[in-house]
């Protein structure tokens, strides 16, 4: 019974390095960015998906592309009646030109690798 004051001690020395990520970092996470647009994308007023369903399924999209293209040989994405050609480097970056401001803001905001230029070249950025 001598000991109670020190196994108090060191199970509240323990929860406290065991929890220290979680409260040393609560509150802290900054504003998701928001991507720097093109004239032409924002005179398109819509991408070929809804802005909410792009910013979390775009990653999909890519990857469906990318397989009906390289396994099945179809170039073109239809949705709602319309026809797009299925390719990251003429159809997306068509609008969003910008690679560092587009791209790579929120890439980097969720330590995301997006693996799109080990096959793509990076465009040049427009001005």
């Amino acid at each position: 019974m001598n000991d109670k004051p020190k196994i108090i001690i060191g199970l509240a020395i323990f929860l406290a390095v065991f929890t220290f990520p979680f409260w040393y970092n609560h509150g802290a996470a900054s504003t998701a960015p928001k991507p720097e647009l093109t004239e032409k994308a924002k005179a398109a007023k819509k991408c070929i998906l809804e802005k909410e369903q792009m910013r979390t399924e775009h990653m999909q999209l890519l990857n469906d592309w990318r397989n009906t293209v390289v396994r099945d040989g179809q170039h073109v994405y239809e949705i709602d009646g319309k026809e797009y050609v299925a390719s990251l480097t003429n159809t997306c970056l068509e609008c969003h030109s910008n690679k560092a401001e587009f791209c790579d803001k929120c890439h980097l905001y969720t330590s995301a690798e997006p693996y799109c230029w080990t096959c793509h070249t990076i465009p040049k950025e427009k001005k």
